[in-house]
């Protein structure tokens, strides 16, 4: 048996005789951070911030005449970046259509049940070090930009933003990486390594498998073709992403076996997953930009009982939910949402969709920041 983070024992060896080879894939990753991309930005890290923010957005952008003045090992880096064996972009398009028809139950979905759901594994741990718990309003805006642009059609196609988000993601991954590595914020015998392919690798099959799961719970049906274009979108994201296809799920079903082997392995909330969960509900407010105190009260009572009855209230209590009663919660936002789409008529409930999700995202004045984070404490950091 392996020696797993100390995080990690109770859960390993409750889990490997479930399924020894996938719990001990799973395990082997909590040490692995982005195996290709991690020693290039180590190899940097001497670089000015504004220069590595000038040739990572070189490369991302396709800026030849800049990324041509970058270390070698960047340039070989982005030189790298291919399309894997297993790409299939009309394979995609059911997936997008769907989701782009049924974005309000997305969107409630990815918030209320996804996002929250996430934190209560050690990705939180990442927050908590780095006090970005404050940035939590910003970092739901840029999950929705993200969710916005990788279902935008074309939007992974090398030249879309879905693909640059993407990428970009992972540049900052590795980033915050090397930064907690070179703290003392981070527990390395305990934790493993800062945002961990094993991490990860759950992260994705929660944003894929679990949004399809939450979605239908809401409201909303997909054919096998759509659940499974779904799926492959994500995936294909999670590529980007810099998830090694080791840890990264083939399928849907592969999905929700990593899910359920890394849910049996990791412990429990603490602490900071509670923080982070209550500080993604709470700016959902701000975020809709609902200014009206007692029109905020009303929202975020929702979204705790949504969020309650979406992830259950097991977890709920874990995370200090408000003690609500959510029979019929789920019933009452379908039927809500049913009527608005009778009343408003299919053509304009899509228009009002994507509306509603460009409101709710970030948006840049100068258009994407490639900045980089340059100190392990976002107080500390320069604007990024």
């Amino acid at each position: 048996m392996l020696q797993p983070p100390t995080a990690y024992s109770a859960g390993y060896a409750t889990a490997r005789p479930e399924d020894p080879d996938a719990v001990d894939n799973f395990i082997n990753h909590t040490v692995i951070g982005d195996p290709e991309l991690d020693p290039v930005m180590e190899e940097v890290s001497s670089l000015a911030p504004n220069e590595l923010h000038r040739f990572i957005k070189a490369g991302i952008e396709e800026r030849r005449d800049d990324l041509r003045e970058a270390p070698q090992v960047l340039q070989d880096f982005f030189g790298k970046l291919e399309e894997p064996p297993w790409l299939d972009f009309e394979a995609l398009k059911p997936g997008i259509r769907i989701f782009n028809a049924n974005v309000d139950l997305m969107l409630a979905a990815f918030v209320t049940g996804v996002l929250v759901e996430g934190f209560s594994t050690l990705i939180a741990k990442s927050f908590a070090a780095t006090r970005r718990v404050a940035l939590t309003p910003r970092r739901l805006r840029q999950n929705n930009r993200q969710l916005m642009e990788i279902f935008f059609p074309n939007g992974l196609h090398r030249d879309g933003d879905g693909w640059k988000l993407s990428v970009r993601v992972r540049f900052v991954h590795a980033r915050i990486r090397y930064l907690l590595a070179q703290s003392d914020q981070w527990d390395h015998e305990a934790w493993g390594t800062p945002l961990s392919a094993a991490t990860l690798g759950l992260a994705i099959s929660i944003f894929s498998r679990r949004l399809l799961d939450y979605a239908k719970m809401l409201g909303a049906s997909f054919s096998q073709e759509e659940e499974e274009s779904i799926i492959a979108v994500w995936r294909y994201t999670g590529y980007l992403m810099g998830i090694p296809e080791s840890i990264l799920y083939t399928d849907g079903a592969d999905a929700r076996k990593v899910y359920k082997i890394a849910f049996m392995c990791s412990p429990p909330p603490d602490a900071d997953s509670v923080a982070m969960a209550n500080a993604l509900i709470n700016a959902i407010p701000e975020v809709a930009n609902i200014s009206d105190p007692a029109e905020q009260k009303n929202v975020l009572m929702l979204a705790y009982r949504l969020s309650r009855a979406l992830i259950g209230s097991e977890l709920a209590d874990q995370y200090e939910f408000p003690k609500t009663n959510t029979f019929g919660t789920l019933f009452a936002f379908r039927m809500r949402q049913r009527i608005m789409r009778i009343l408003k008529g299919s053509k304009l409930v899509r228009a009002n969709n994507f509306t509603q999700l460009l409101d709710i995202s970030v948006y840049d004045s100068e258009g994407f920041s490639y900045r980089m984070p340059d100190h392990v404490k976002h107080t500390s950091s320069s604007p990024w």
